[in-house]
């Protein structure tokens, strides 16, 4: 273990020294920094700067600045979203150079491949949620917000305001989860999954920090390794540039109020930023009113999170900073005893630093060290009493490394190597219970470690696109001990190692200047989180037994579509996907009783996903915007390779295959309308439909489809005072999010007003 964090440690100082002295031996005789700003002064960061000849001299970086040598006076300056300018730097005394966007609404991703790709010329299916249309939601819970892009959805359809963690995991392409996510979340390239269980804390990142967020849906192990199979989803910070304070408060139905700060401090080539926010609600009952019992208690969430980051600019075109955050949060899960606490502790430091040849340089190191607390319990058949079964105390620590290298090769190549490593250490304390008094222990502990190393090129020639990447990862689950009590006993659980190859292949062709089609197809996988392999879960009436002989999930997929990006301010993009999953993790049934279902986690045979996406965005008017989606997603069990089930898909069946994906609507669209007129202020409108789905493997607990209307509305009073209101499910619809066996039931309809205010530049 020693061993480990050495090399660990090593490697970061390598990477760090390495980094160093190519910054210092790449520096030369510069012009002071010139900066690249749209039309709003924001930074465009990304842009090429090329000489007359179409190679590329610098890249700016996050601030929008680069630097020329002396000697160059004619340059060129592209940005994908924007017009292409041709300057001359003798009249540009003032050092900032503005660009027009382009015609058409064309979002730009940097996520999928690491380098900025305008729509039309990226093979990847992404979906772009600024921060108007962050803000403008309705809820506060960031899942909710995410829940605007057509496919993302949690493991159950509740909000995470009243859902079990470990029902947080999230899906995109009609894969499913389970307690972990088939999708990778990331912050500032550093991932965000819980280290023990592969869940995401909704309520952890501070509101007001996040600037943007960009959803790549389809694999991507590639570049990201574990995880990555349904996509990526990856919360762009907000820099601090200025000194400024922002403010935001809300109070509603249910007793929720929702408080977060964010104040910024620029000096010299200081900068650093504090965000903090506290989240609480009553909450209310999830059971359905003719299922109640005595023991039913409204679900709900008290959570506090915070973040600290300090930022200096080096070497002219880089930044060094360190960055820590705090998560806390209680829980009530329905019954005085299904209850639950999570602690956890993040840290991190990184560089990013640009070369005058455009090559682009991004190191991170990161940790995090969590509690999470969780009690079980048995409920009556009436519901009226509850009997304490166990308590689990669950502590893991998680260490580390990532970095990357890209590199311009002439006006058309774009190649990028990196590396990364962390390494998991947890232990599961698990105390059992017999008449309120503690009648045993099971203690478990192992460490969880996984590398990877990848490399991928971008070639755009003429209108075309390709991309080809490819990335070998080495993981191993190994140091597992159970210890059990009475009697006492040790017992050595399995290790295991695996190696894999992630490649991914992407074409695009602009056919005119405003339709292009794409295509890719990859491979990727998912290893085994220590929550599947080693701890019994519940969620509910519903019991999940663990599984020490997990292995990774392997997926192979592919999908084909057009963009179009028209002069009249619309861009829709439309694609057919296709994807298979072996071995995927799976809760499979194995008894069910009026009070209890018990499943196991197995690798299943084989699931397929198969489906059209449709995003669309236009303005047809300057006072209204439409963005909106469709999916629809035919999930299913194509091959088993487990015990027979008696039932299944409704029928008497040896087999789940043709079974549906628990927890997949075939159908899903959304819709968001934004009125906006200066004098009056915004109302956003946002429709969401999901069609019927299943809870549970064996197709026998369906929950009907559904469709819910949001809305928010906001008024200015100058630049620096706002009022809003935002209503949930206004017409009060009953949305079923679960059976276990007990009916479980979504967000009813609430209200909140609140007043955000900005102070500062």
């Amino acid at each position: 273990m020693q061993r480990h964090w050495t090399l660990v440690r090593a490697f970061g100082l390598i990477l760090v020294f390495v980094a160093v002295g190519a910054i210092v031996s790449a520096q030369n005789m510069q012009k002071p920094a010139i900066r690249v700003l749209d039309s709003q002064r924001a930074p465009i960061a990304g842009a090429r700067i090329l000489d007359t000849s179409g190679s590329v001299l610098a890249v700016t970086d996050s601030s929008g600045e680069f630097f020329l040598s002396a000697s160059i006076s004619e340059i060129q300056i592209t940005a994908p979203g924007f017009v292409t300018v041709s300057v001359t730097i003798a009249d540009h005394p003032q050092q900032s150079i503005i660009l027009k966007p382009a015609a058409q609404i064309e979002s730009v991703s940097v996520t999928a491949y690491q380098s900025p790709l305008a729509a039309l010329d990226s093979p990847a299916s992404t979906r772009n949620l600024d921060s108007a249309a962050l803000r403008q939601s309705a809820s506060p819970a960031l899942d909710n917000k995410l829940r605007l892009v057509p496919g993302a959805e949690l493991f159950r359809r509740s909000s995470s305001l009243v859902a079990n963690p470990t029902s947080q995991g999230i899906s995109l392409r009609g894969l499913g989860s389970t307690a972990a996510s088939r999708t990778l979340v990331l912050s500032d390239d550093i991932p965000l999954l819980d280290p023990y269980g592969g869940w995401i804390h909704w309520e952890e990142l501070p509101e007001l920090s996040i600037k943007s967020v960009e959803v790549v849906r389809g694999g991507a192990s590639d570049l990201y390794g574990s995880s990555a199979i349904g996509g990526v989803i990856n919360f762009l910070p907000v820099r601090a540039a200025s000194n400024r304070f922002e403010y935001l408060s809300s109070y509603g139905s249910l007793n929720t109020t929702d408080n977060t700060l964010l104040g910024t401090l620029k000096y010299g080539k200081w900068t650093g930023l504090g965000s903090g926010g506290l989240l609480r609600t009553d909450g209310y009952i999830l059971t359905t009113p003719d299922e109640r019992g005595t023991v039913d208690v409204p679900s709900n969430v008290h959570a506090q999170n915070g973040l600290v980051e300090v930022d200096r600019d080096f070497l002219s075109t880089g930044r060094i900073f360190s960055r820590g955050s705090g998560f806390n949060e209680a829980r009530s899960n329905g019954t005085p005893i299904q209850t639950n606490a999570t602690r956890l502790w993040r840290y991190s430091s990184g560089a990013d630093w640009t070369a005058a040849s455009g090559g682009t340089l991004i190191f991170r190191v990161f940790g995090d060290n969590e509690h999470y607390r969780q009690g079980f319990s048995t409920i009556a058949a009436n519901r009226n009493s509850e009997t304490l079964l166990r308590i689990g105390i669950t502590p893991a620590q998680e260490l580390g490394a990532a970095a990357h290298w890209s590199q311009p090769l002439g006006a058309t190549i774009v190649v990028l190597a990196g590396a990364d490593t962390h390494d998991v250490r947890a232990t599961d304390f698990e105390t059992s219970y017999k008449l309120n008094t503690p009648s045993g222990i099971l203690d478990t502990s192992a460490r969880q470690r996984q590398t990877g190393v990848y490399a991928e090129g971008l070639w755009t020639p003429a209108k075309w696109t390709f991309s080809l990447g490819g990335r070998v990862d080495h993981f191993s689950n190994f140091d597992a001990l159970q210890w059990t009590s009475p009697p006492l006993s040790l017992t050595h659980l399995p290790d295991f190692s695996e190696t894999v190859f992630d490649p991914r292949l992407g074409v695009a062709r602009r056919l005119t200047n405003y339709l292009s089609l794409t295509a890719s197809t990859f491979r990727a996988y998912r290893a085994p989180t220590q929550n599947e392999l080693y701890r019994t879960g519940q969620v509910g009436q519903e019991l999940t037994k663990a599984n020490p002989n997990l292995r990774s999930e392997r997926a192979t997929g592919w999908e084909a579509g057009f963009v179009l990006a028209t002069r009249y301010n619309t861009t829709v993009r439309t694609s057919y996907f296709w994807t298979q999953v072996n071995r995927p993790i799976t809760a499979l049934t194995v008894s069910t009783t009026p009070t209890q279902i018990t499943e196991v986690r197995e690798n299943l045979g084989q699931i397929e996903s198969r489906g059209v996406a449709f995003d669309a965005e236009t303005v047809p008017v300057r006072w209204l915007s439409l963005i909106g989606g469709y999916q629809y997603a035919d999930a299913t069990v194509t091959k088993f390779a487990s015990q027979p089930v008696l039932v299944a898909c409704g029928k008497p069946e040896t087999t789940l295959v043709g079974c549906r994906i628990p927890q997949v609507a075939r159908n899903m669209g959304t819709l968001q309308a934004r009125f906006t007129y200066p004098k009056i202020g915004i109302l956003s409108l946002q429709g969401r439909m999901s069609g019927s789905q299943y809870d549970n493997d064996l197709n026998t607990y369906l929950l009907h489809s559904y469709f819910k209307l949001d809305a928010y509305a906001s008024h200015d009073f100058g630049n620096r005072f706002e009022v809003f209101a935002s209503g949930e499910n206004l017409f009060d619809r009953t949305i079923e999010v679960g059976r276990t066996p007990t009916l479980t039931l979504g967000t009813p309809l609430v209200g909140r007003i609140g007043i955000r205010v900005r102070v500062g530049e």
